[in-house]
């Protein structure tokens, strides 16, 4: 069967029919035969064990029989009615039990004639009984399929209700394979199939669906998670080449007197290994005559400000402006004061434009922008009004670039005839796993390795109980001239939560750490955002000594002063979380502390969230977990989330298959581009039917 014929509305197949097929269709997302070849079973039932009735435990277990019906009769109970059948083998009897669809099965049914039955066990008055039965008569069972291994395929109550059960299900593909004679098209190359020892096509779908065996299964599953995988990282790939030789940028080719005379005389502290790798390989982006598009990634603290600024001087030297756009008025403001403070002494011209910046001081902005005179712009979203223009943007790079959408993004792409290099940086560490399937259309750099002198983040866990013992250490640590977050999850107090919420823990604070010896500042998302900015000033200029807030201090604040985090109901927080709101501690020569304080009451996988923050600083290491707990789809939000609509891969599970799928799309395209070879028409077709754009082969040959 071609990829076309797959293509057929379900409601042409064999026993849908419309009902059916608006049920498929709302409940699973099927409207193809294709759709439906593609719903892969959740697990699989070993049926070549047959149970006799007096072999039967109480173990609520799902069990096969051999037997007959003997007797049938319609049961009232308090509300409506159920069916009950007598059924017997030699070695004794049980019960069936239907409360839905008793006119068709009582019409329907043998009396005397041998079924064979499976479901759940259940022992109910003295004798065992089976709950709606998946049944069958013997000789049927006999001539049908040899299914050594049922498949159970995802299910719904609608699904359930409208009498599409599993087994209809599995009727219903059968049918695709009578109809289609078990030929489906090949979808990889001879070469493929050979170097991984792959099932064909044909045979990967039918023991997908109906395994002969558990090795059989294991090759069959193995085959699609490699296809799965392999065109999701073709289209990225293919993404990334096209956009390279499509989109021409600007050729830095010096590395000139500016960032050399950083280098030696300004830069304040030796780059890390890590820094001056990543440094390279922007630099290899700069000269290549296409357009960086590059994701630098690197743990809260690693240092992506110094490889920003140093990308920026590669630009000024070949007489281009750069920008830094950051989310928050906050972190616009620590971008410019850090940025000004490493390039005083250099002549650089560096300004700040955000929404604060009165109407007077923005015209010089403008107007130098414009002539050229300023070469770094730092701000917001104000960046993007349209009365932002540059003489010659040659770099801009987003900070923190999933808080922006698209539309915003590409605003900023578009303030140059030709777009400017792109560097987009965030201190959210994101799984090598996730990243190559999410951000395989961008290159990646990632630092990975802290500044020399950085004193890790000493975390520990404590329970409500042991607060006394806290307050006393935060009362030691304001006493050494540090300061204190304490940061709660919620606003309000919810009736359904047994947790403290923001203004009960404020309340209790300022008890405990009265005026004057004490000033606290309280930030909540519900502030207007001048009160806000207000209390976060005082905080970072010291004049308060303890922050009370919710997570809006999650990202981008800088306090070097601040030397410990404390994280009120922390089993709330997910990792990824807790170790960006960690990162606000840690900033200065200090050494500083988290502390989780949770109730004594904490489910498993709470846990092991608490267990590896206080084990490992490693927010790498951290995200892997959080993948591993959370799923992919959780950690992306909406984000992409087309990209990974995954049929039976699993990118946790399955990372070396990924990892394997990489590797040949990457090598195929090198080889092949437009995958014109005779050998790789298959893929060709299968990819061109999965590409949204129809023209990719004039682009990419």
């Amino acid at each position: 069967m071609n990829a076309n014929s797959l293509q057929t509305p379900i409601v042409y197949l064999k026993g849908v029919g419309p009902n059916r097929a608006e049920t498929l269709q709302s409940e699973l997302g099927i409207h193809t035969f294709q759709d439906l070849l593609n719903l892969f079973p959740n697990r699989y039932i070993d049926k070549t064990h047959y149970y006799k009735i007096g072999q039967l435990q109480r173990s609520n277990a799902d069990v096969q029989v051999i037997g007959k019906i003997v007797h049938i009769k319609t049961v009232e109970q308090k509300k409506g009615k159920r069916l009950v059948a007598s059924f017997a083998d030699d070695t004794g009897e049980m019960e069936l039990v239907w409360f839905r669809g008793q006119k068709w099965i009582r019409e329907n049914i043998k009396l005397n004639t041998p079924y064979v039955i499976f479901g759940k066990c259940n022992w109910f008055n003295g004798k065992f009984s089976m709950p709606h039965p998946e049944m069958e008569l013997q000789k049927d069972h006999e001539k049908g399929l040899a299914v050594a291994m049922q498949p159970v395929y995802p299910s719904t109550e609608k699904l359930s209700n409208r009498g599409i059960s599993n087994r209809v299900i599995s009727k219903l593909i059968q049918q695709i394979f009578i109809e289609s004679k078990g030929r489906f098209t090949e979808t990889l190359s001879e070469k493929l199939l050979f170097e991984l020892k792959l099932l064909p096509k044909n045979e990967s779908l039918f023991n997908i669906h109906f395994p002969k065996n558990q090795e059989l299964l294991a090759k069959a599953q193995f085959r699609l998670k490699f296809e799965e995988l392999f065109y999701i990282q073709m289209q990225l790939i293919a993404k990334n080449m096209l956009h390279k030789q499509k989109i021409k940028g600007f050729n830095f080719d010096q590395v000139g007197t500016i960032f050399n005379e950083f280098y030696k005389n300004h830069l304040p502290f030796e780059l890390t290994g890590a820094q001056k790798r990543v440094i390279k390989e922007i630099r290899g982006d700069l000269g290549s005559n296409a357009q960086m598009n590059r994701l630098l990634q690197g743990d809260v603290g690693s240092g992506k400000t110094i490889v920003a600024v140093m990308t920026m001087l590669l630009a000024i030297d070949n007489g281009y402006q750069a920008c830094l756009m950051a989310p928050t008025e906050i972190l616009a403001n620590q971008h410019f004061t850090g940025i000004s403070e490493l390039l005083k002494g250099t002549g650089i011209t560096c300004a700040l434009l955000t929404g604060s910046v009165k109407q007077k001081d923005r015209r010089p902005i403008h107007e130098q922008l414009e002539s050229g005179e300023l070469q770094i712009l730092i701000g917001t979203h104000a960046l993007l009004e349209d009365k932002v223009k540059f003489k010659n943007l040659g770099l801009a790079i987003v900070d923190e670039q999933h808080r922006f959408g698209v539309a915003q993004r590409s605003k900023l792409w578009h303030k140059n005839e030709i777009p400017p290099h792109i560097l987009v940086m965030t201190a959210t560490p994101i799984p090598r796993t996730l990243a190559m399937s999410l951000y395989g259309d961008l290159d990646v750099s990632t630092i990975d390795e802290l500044p020399p002198g950085r004193k890790p983040i000493k975390t520990v866990h404590r329970y409500d109980s042991n607060r006394l013992k806290v307050f006393q250490f935060i009362r030691d640590e304001i006493r050494k001239g540090r300061q204190v977050y304490i940061v709660y999850p919620l606003i309000q107090e919810s009736e359904a939560l047994d947790y403290k919420d923001l203004m009960d823990g404020y309340e209790s604070i300022a008890r405990d750490f009265p005026m004057p010896d004490y000033q606290i500042s309280i930030v909540h998302g519900k502030m207007k955002p001048a009160d806000k900015d207000y209390e976060m000033e005082r905080f970072v200029k010291g004049e308060t000594q303890i922050m009370v807030a919710t997570t809006v201090i999650e990202v981008g604040v800088n306090v070097p002063n601040a030397s410990v985090m404390i994280i009120e109901s922390a089993e709330r927080f997910g990792l990824s979380q807790l170790h960006q709101l960690r990162g606000r501690v840690g900033r200065g020569a200090d050494q500083s502390f988290c502390i989780l304080m949770t109730s004594h009451k904490l489910s498993t996988e709470a846990k092991i969230r608490l267990q590896t923050m206080v084990q490992t600083n490693d927010g790498f290491e951290i995200a892997e977990v959080d993948l591993k707990l959370r799923g992919p789809g959780d950690i992306m939000g909406t984000q992409q989330s087309g990209v990974l609509n995954l049929k039976i891969a699993d990118i946790v599970k399955d990372n070396d298959i990924l990892k394997t799928a990489r590797y040949h799309a990457i090598q195929l395209l090198k080889e092949d581009p437009a995958l014109e070879k005779p050998e790789n028409l298959a893929i060709r077709h299968a990819y061109s039917q999965l590409v949204k754009y129809k023209n990719i082969w004039n682009y990419i040959s």
